[in-house]
This record gives structure tokens, C-alpha cells and sequence, in this order.
């Protein structure tokens, strides 16, 4: 909806919903997934949780890749990542990452809880997303960050929309397995 703003001579406009994809481990992070879901139902289109795990049956990668594409990115303007301790080895995790780089959508990691840091402060994120940190295409936030309230969280999604495209680094072979 837009219009004008009586006497000011300045055009309104409302936000816009965005359609934001959560990738996660469903295993070990569905209640942080869940967290999320209910906290910004009212502002984001989150898109909801059709684990890959479950609902393809298939080990041909392009068929798969296919199926993430269409079904899971496609109409979404970011990807939200919540990494736990166990996500860095989840192969749909890396697949839904590069299909997001694919197709030039921005891209947000988050540390949950659960994410352990060794004694140098160190932590263990999937490859893919740690490459395009490295390369400032990708937000690396945490869970208190992301979570502190709706407009917070909006302006994360539009920093990370607003990212150069040749910062991507996609370079990366494709997960082949978990673990």
C-alpha cells in the first residue's frame, strides 16, 4: 500500500513482506527453527519447514537440486543458516546454501547456543557459508542478534540484501554425504 502523506508532499510506502528461507539441521536445531518461526510470523514469510531429509526420497543430486531450487528458494530474497553443532556436516544444509548463492540471494549464517567454541574461539560452520564470510557476502550473527526484535532483524536482512553479488565464492564441491 502506498499514498501520500497528507500536507508533507511525501509518498508512503509499506514495507515489504519478505520471503526468507531457514536452513538448519532439523535433528539438533527444530526449537530454535520453531523460536524463529513464531517470533517473525508477522513480518517475514518464513518459508515453512519441509525438511529435505523427510520429503526427497533420492540420491540423484540434480533432482534434488532441482527440488531445492523451485520448491525452497525460489520466491525467497534471503537465507537465513542456524548453525548448531552439528550443522557444518549436513549435506542438504550445503546444498540449500549453494543453491541460495546460485541464485545471487543474500545469505545470513547464525551462531545458536549449541554451537560449540573450542578454547581459541573457534567454531565449526558449514564450509560454504564460512567461504562467503570470508569473502563479506555473507552476515555472521548470532542468535541474541538476529532475535532482538523484528526491526533488528529486518535490518540484517536488508544489510545482507544489499551485498555485491561478485562477492559470492560458490567455488566449492558440492557436500556428498553427512558427516
Amino acid at each position: 500500500m502506498s499514498g501520500l502523506l497528507f500536507g508533507s508532499g511525501l509518498r508512503i510506502q509499506a514495507a515489504v513482506k519478505r520471503k526468507v528461507f531457514v536452513s538448519y539441521h532439523h535433528d539438533g536445531d527444530q526449537a530454535y527453527y520453531d523460536a524463529f518461526s513464531r517470533a517473525f510470523h508477522d513480518t517475514y514469510d518464513v518459508i515453512t519447514d519441509n525438511s529435505l531429509d523427510r520429503q526427497i526420497d533420492s540420491e540423484d543430486v540434480e533432482y534434488v537440486m532441482r527440488r531445492i531450487r523451485e520448491n525452497y528458494i525460489a520466491g525467497s530474497s534471503c537465507t537465513i543458516v542456524l548453525v548448531g553443532k552439528d550443522t557444518y556436516a549436513r549435506k542438504y544444509v550445503d546444498w540449500e546454501i549453494k543453491a541460495t548463492l546460485d541464485a545471487g540471494h543474500s545469505l545470513i549464517g547464525v551462531q545458536l547456543p549449541t554451537l560449540s567454541v573450542n578454547a581459541q574461539r573457534v567454531v565449526t560452520i558449514p564450509e560454504r557459508l564460512n567461504d562467503n564470510i570470508n569473502s563479506g557476502y555473507a552476515l555472521w550473527l548470532t542468535w541474541a542478534d538476529i532475535t532482538r526484535s523484528p526491526q533488528t532483524c529486518q535490518t540484517y536482512i536488508e544489510a545482507a540484501n544489499v551485498k555485491n553479488k561478485r562477492l559470492i565464492d560458490n567455488t566449492r564441491a558440492r557436500r556428498l554425504r553427512n558427516g
